[in-house]
Order: C-alpha cells, then sequence, then structure tokens
C-alpha cells in the first residue's frame, strides 16, 4: 500500500457534515489536510457524498427527505456548497479542485466512458484534485446507488488507480455491530471465504446518507475483482491508510483488471430491456466463444435503442450477461432465431450482423 501512487478515496456524508445537515467545515478541512499532506508523488481523486446532505439546512429540511424531487432539489444547492468549501479548503495548500460529476447509466457507453477516463487524467497531469460525485441532480433510480461507494470502485477502475480508500464511520469491517461487545474487527479479506457467516449490517449513525456497511463491502469485492486493493477505515485513519500504514479492514485484490467499460456495464448500467437466449447461445456467451446472433434469440422484453444495455437471460429467466444492443427493441421480434444469410437476403446486408458485439458483453455468471 505504501507504493500507491494513484489512490481513489471515496468519502461519505456523514464524514462531511453535521447530524442536522449542514456542511462541518472542520471535518471537511481536516480531510483535506490528510489529503494534501499525503505526499507530493500521490494523485488523489476524491470522490465525494454530500451534496444532498449539505443542501438539507439551507432549504430548511431536518432530515433527508424521501421523495425523488426534495432529494433533487437539495442535490442542486447542496452540490455547490460542497465544491465551495472543497475549492476553499485545499487552496489553503495551492491546490486546484476539478468537479467531476458521473451518472453510471451514461459511462456504460463507449464515448462517455472514454471523455471521464479523459476528464480525469488530464485533471491529475495538471496538479488538480478532481472532486467526483454522482450527477444527484439529475440521476432516477441512480440517485440511490449507494452513497457513491460502488461508483468509488469504478471510477478506480476508470482512472487505473493502485488502491481504494474507503472512509466510514467506523474503523473497519466487524464479525458483527461494532457496538456490541464482543465483537472484532475483520483485518483482512484475502476472498469471499473470509466473509462467509458474517452479518454484515448497515454501519451509517448520522442519518444523511444512503450508503452502509454492505454497499463498501459490495464496493470493495467490485474493485478487488477487477485487480485494485481496498482500505475500509474510518475517516479519523485516513492519513495511515494513505501512508501504506496498517489501519482498517484490508481487502485484498482477487482477480485482474478488464475493460473499464465492462465494468460499468456489469455494476453500473441500468438493463433497458431483456434477451431470452436458447441454450446453445446461452453457452456461446458464458464461454465466451462469439457474440450473440440472432438465431440464438428466443424472446425480447422492454423497449431500448440501439446502444443500450439489456439483460441477456437463459429460458428459466436467470440473467447469464449484460450487452449493449445493436437494434431496437421494435426490430429483433423479426430477426428471433434467424440466420444472418437469410436476414441480409430478405432485408437487407446491414441486417448481417451480431445483435450483441462480444466487445460490448459481459459475462454476470459461469
Amino acid at each position: 500500500m505504501a507504493a500507491a501512487r494513484r489512490i481513489v478515496v471515496k468519502v461519505g456524508s456523514s464524514s462531511l457534515t453535521t447530524a442536522g445537515g449542514g456542511l462541518d467545515a472542520d471535518r471537511v478541512d481536516a480531510l483535506v489536510d490528510t489529503l494534501a499532506k499525503a505526499g507530493g508523488e500521490k494523485e488523489i481523486v476524491l470522490v465525494s457524498s454530500g451534496a444532498i446532505a449539505a443542501g438539507l439546512a439551507p432549504l430548511g429540511l431536518d432530515r433527508r427527505p424521501r421523495d425523488l424531487a426534495r432529494q433533487q432539489a437539495a442535490a442542486s444547492v447542496g452540490q455547490g456548497l460542497l465544491v465551495a468549501r472543497y475549492t476553499a479548503s485545499f487552496a489553503r495548500y495551492g491546490r486546484r479542485v476539478g468537479q467531476v460529476l458521473l451518472t453510471t447509466d451514461d459511462t456504460s457507453r463507449r464515448a462517455h466512458y472514454r471523455n471521464a477516463r479523459r476528464t480525469l487524467d488530464q485533471l491529475l497531469a495538471m496538479g488538480a484534485v478532481p472532486v467526483v460525485n454522482e450527477n444527484d441532480t439529475v440521476a432516477t433510480d441512480e440517485i440511490r446507488f449507494g452513497d457513491n461507494d460502488r461508483l468509488a470502485a469504478l471510477v478506480a477502475h476508470l482512472v487505473r488507480a493502485d488502491l481504494l480508500v474507503l472512509l466510514s464511520d467506523v474503523d473497519g469491517l466487524y464479525d458483527g455491530d461494532p457496538s456490541t461487545p464482543g465483537t472484532s474487527r475483520i483485518d483482512e479479506v484475502t476472498g469471499p471465504k473470509d466473509l462467509e457467516g458474517v452479518s454484515i449490517g448497515s454501519a451509517g449513525k448520522a442519518g444523511v446518507g444512503t450508503g452502509g456497511m454492505v454497499t463498501k463491502v459490495d464496493a470493495a469485492r467490485i474493485a478487488a475483482a477487477a485487480g485494485i486493493p481496498v482500505v475500509l477505515t474510518s475517516a479519523s485513519h485516513a492519513a495511515d491508510a494513505l501512508a501504506g500504514r496498517p489501519t482498517g479492514t484490508f481487502f485484498h485484490r482477487t482477480g485482474r483488471r478488464s475493460a473499464d467499460r465492462l465494468l460499468w456495464l456489469a455494476h453500473a448500467s441500468t438493463p433497458r430491456g431483456a434477451l431470452t437466449l436458447d441454450e446453445g447461445a446461452v453457452r456461446a456467451v458464458v464461454e465466451g466463444t462469439g457474440s450473440l446472433l440472432p438465431a440464438g434469440i428466443a424472446g425480447v422484453e422492454g423497449e431500448f435503442s440501439a446502444g443500450d444495455p439489456v439483460e441477456l437471460r437463459d429460458t428459466g429467466g436467470r440473467a447469464v450477461a449484460r450487452g449493449l444492443v445493436a437494434f431496437d427493441a421494435a426490430e429483433i421480434p423479426q430477426l428471433l432465431g434467424r440466420s444472418t444469410r437469410d436476414l441480409a437476403r430478405e432485408l437487407g446486408p446491414e441486417y448481417e450482423r451480431e445483435v450483441v458485439h462480444r466487445d460490448d458483453l459481459v459475462v454476470l455468471r459461469r
């Protein structure tokens, strides 16, 4: 960990705000002090929650609203306050801040994920600190994404980070409720078997965010499977994590890096529909032997356009993969079970192609 040069740090709402919802300037400054002093060789990408929480008090709200419209109104007010506070705080160290707002659905598309990577890389090259948040003001289902924990894992993969640090209001993952006597912290996780039998409940205390320990462990699993080690600890121990000193719970990498867009497709996209595959097509998709052709499709559900993410299911309804479809939903019924040669002869040469290309497909189960 000490050798990690590019680090993604995720901080949640409860670490930045008062219980009433307003930004706590002292807590923000304390975090920035830690990040700014991490060392000149380190590049930090900060994934920061807190926009909705920061907007509560200015709008006269005493708790996080349940309805989407008021959540988005709070995010609109709070995001400006959040970035302004970071800008002022990092300015004490002569550092610039760059705001990057992402929607997870968009970043599964080629052009969008490339632009996101290019922007983040350029900000780091110019010495700025990217402050990433989900675009809560325009997000729909994504606004309940998990307090940015999963987003942080995906951003870590996007920027090819050496380490992901997830900051919580507890100092790691415990084998039970941390407030219960007799529970112990889990110092290392080498794989899924280490967590068998562990009850992972919500650990959030402040009531201003949506994340808990479940979303943090999910994020750690995503990053570790993508070849990125993870430290889960409290904000007060952030300096130890950045310096490579043992702290919190360390998740060892369990896999190797995959194509960025496929990770986003697997974990961040919202399927717009579904295609049911016959046994041969399921086998070809799962074993990675080819693209999905019309001949292997038995059914179609939903309304989607070419380029949208869709779920690929077996005849039992189980999702086996996710992919970016090359046809509109209205076009697919006439293609079902037919060879591309027949389709080209009857409908034209533009139909002699795959429905989901191998490069736009990610397997969900093996």
